[in-house]
């Protein structure tokens, strides 16, 4: 999570402010991979740009990335804090190790006690503010590694920091055994995978992030969003302008 910057020179004849960009990030793509694609538009054009992003999306999940360039970059430290709302997909009766699809499931568990009913009250115990310890495939920093590097080598960090996060709403849209599709509003910071693996323990069956996709950051909406091809094509298409 949090702000990533890339350091480029301005380039003359575009807006020197900048410019907020809503992007919809693909699926299998980094954020950085976003971000190194528009900053990579404005080198074919001849230019150097500050860009930068504020709240990674993991590359299994796809939805509002909020870019920034040129001067608009100072400004990225405004949305850090702003609540977030993602759809999500809950795989239930099985674990991974990540939390979501990035890894092998284990631990299979039988499902078809469960009912909609049941669902719905686990996942709204999950509601209010909680303590929330990062998993331990994430890039929060710990000794000067990152969670991941370290899980890839097959260490534990068992005294992860944890933080205070607010569930606002966790709501159950339907399910259909063993997936559960949910709407979740949060505080910044909150990983959903962690509620995923918290939603299956609290039903005694396990569970995983199966697709996630963020639909708000504040007042940003997806559908406001652009593809990348969309932004690369917006930002040559500017450049071609201030040349004619």
């Amino acid at each position: 999570m949090g702000i990533v910057m890339v350091e480029m020179h301005e380039g003359a004849g575009l807006p020197e402010d900048g410019e907020f960009l809503l992007l919809d990030k693909p699926l299998d793509w980094t954020s950085f991979d976003v971000v190194a694609k528009v900053r990579n538009a404005y080198k074919r054009g001849g230019l150097k740009r500050k860009v930068g992003h504020s709240g990674t999306l993991d590359p299994k999940a796809t939805g509002l990335l909020i870019l920034a360039t040129g001067k608009k970059t100072r400004e990225l430290s405004t949305l850090e804090g702003l609540d977030k709302v993602y759809d999500a997909v809950i795989r239930l009766g099985a674990r991974t190790l990540s939390h979501d699809s990035e890894s092998e499931e284990y631990g299979l568990r039988d499902v078809t006690h469960l009912d909609e009913g049941a669902v719905k009250r686990a996942a709204s115990e999950l509601e209010g503010k909680r303590m929330q310890q990062a998993p331990m495939h994430s890039a929060t920093w710990h000794k000067g590694k990152r969670l991941y590097e370290l899980a890839r080598k097959g260490t534990v960090v068992t005294d992860r920091k944890s933080k205070e996060i607010v569930v606002h709403s966790f709501d159950v849209l339907r399910v259909e055994l063993p997936l559960v599709y949910c709407r979740i509003h949060v505080s910044k910071g909150a990983y959903i995978r962690v509620l995923a693996d918290e939603l299956g323990e609290a039903l005694g069956v396990g569970g995983y992030l199966a697709g996630l996709r963020r639909i708000a950051i504040g007042s940003y909406q997806v559908e406001s969003a652009m593809r990348v091809e969309d932004a690369v094509a917006r930002v040559l298409g500017q450049m071609q302008v201030t040349d004619q």
